[in-house]
């Protein structure tokens, strides 16, 4: 009911250039009807709606691009399979040939980074697409998200392998590694825009069907391979991002087994293994980007929450034994949020001024826990940070088309 209000809504001020005031009664309207939920998801629209008419119509104009648009002479692999390269890694001025050598959160600018690039790309054009098709209903959204979602994994001429086994390359050192894995956050919201567009009229059942095998073949590669099962088992960041995708997968997919597992995994791993008693995550506190690294695991704790929860299942309630939960992390980490110069730790070694941004942990947490000051903060941060760093380390960026 509150989509077509709102496309409807749209499409009258295209017509008779109509002013902010209805949609501010459209906002009143849902909060006195529908209840705190909505009442997040109609501020969030409010906030919003410029931005992701604007980025529509940018994502309307792409040509898709994907991972057989470029290749680098260090992969190992074919066309077909994604590539990069550690971050950290540098060549050693003792012998300049030989393996590199890593300098943790330093990041090589003269590494591959097209694919992740070109998949971040692919992510922004159908996060934006699919949220404009939430807000207005006009299949020429999904008619387009489609062109680019069926390049990338329909089309045999141009789709990605459903492995990863050339992430993360080390020269010298490695052909790929499992912590690779964590490249492909970026496809969350690709699975997420797909499931609010596989309804619209313009969607080929066929190319549907096979986008959702590939994810299914993904998802029991990222399970049964040992890189796979390597990047399950981190302690820190990349164990969560592991789960979240995975869990994002499942969600498009309709595998309630692994939605089980991602589940079991938040309440017998992440929380009592990743999180201290005071709701801080000491892996992430102890690395050269602490601050970064705490706020990117955050967002995906919370994420993993707001994926898996349902009518049987409440992740946002459960906590431990000793009373590790998910408000205690967001409660942690929000004073640092609303005022950075609170800090405790020295600044990060690099992009330490690029955090943060309109971080997901907010606007969901605000949902779940009804904290208008979470909501407030997020509000007022960037929604459309152009640094290439923050947008690798933020796969939610069009939080319209999480809201169910």
């Amino acid at each position: 009911m509150t989509e077509l209000f709102l496309s409807q809504l749209y499409r009258n001020q295209r017509r008779n250039r109509m002013g902010a005031s209805l949609v501010f009664c459209f906002i009143l309207f849902v909060n006195l009807s529908f209840g705190q939920k909505n009442s997040v998801e109609s501020e969030v629209i409010w906030t919003l709606r410029t931005h992701i008419m604007t980025e529509a119509g940018w994502a309307m104009m792409q040509e898709p691009i994907t991972v057989t648009a470029e290749t680098s002479p260090r992969s190992k692999g074919g066309k077909h399979d994604f590539y990069s390269e550690g971050d950290y890694w540098w060549p050693d001025s003792l012998n300049p040939d030989g393996p590199y050598i890593q300098r943790d959160g330093l990041t090589n600018p003269n590494i591959f980074t097209a694919h992740r690039l070109a998949m971040i790309r692919f992510s922004r054009i159908v996060g934006a697409l699919a949220s404009a098709y939430k807000l207005t209903r006009e299949d020429k959204y999904a008619t387009q998200a489609f062109r680019h979602i069926n390049a990338w994994f329909v089309d045999s001429e141009t789709k990605m392998n459903p492995s990863l086994l050339f992430a993360q390359a080390i020269k010298g050192r490695a052909a790929g590694r499992g912590i690779g894995i964590i490249d492909t956050i970026h496809l969350m919201e690709v699975a997420q825009g797909i499931i609010v567009m596989q309804q619209a009229k313009s969607v080929n059942k066929q190319d549907l069907a096979q986008t959702k095998n590939w994810f299914a073949e993904y998802i029991n590669w990222l399970m049964t391979h040992q890189y796979g099962k390597d990047e399950m088992e981190a302690k820190n960041n990349h164990g969560t991002c592991w789960a979240m995708q995975v869990a994002s997968f499942a969600k498009l997919t309709e595998n309630k087994e692994v939605l089980d597992f991602c589940r079991n995994r938040y309440k017998t791993v992440f929380l009592p293994y990743q999180m201290n008693a005071n709701g801080s995550f000491p892996q992430e506190l102890k690395r050269t980007k602490p601050y970064g690294y705490s706020i990117f695991n955050l967002d995906a704790m919370v994420m993993l929450c707001h994926i898996l929860s349902d009518k049987e299942n409440n992740l946002w309630t459960y906590q431990t034994i000793d009373g590790r939960n998910i408000k205690k992390g967001i409660s942690y980490l929000y004073p640092f949020i609303a005022d950075k110069k609170k800090w405790p730790l020295k600044p990060d070694v690099m992009y330490w001024e690029n955090w943060p941004v309109a971080q997901p942990f907010l606007v969901f947490g605000a949902q779940a826990f009804k904290k208008d000051d979470w909501f407030r903060t997020w509000r007022k941060l960037d929604h459309n940070p152009k640094e290439e760093e923050v947008l690798r380390n933020l796969p939610v960026r069009n939080p319209i088309i999480w809201f169910e």
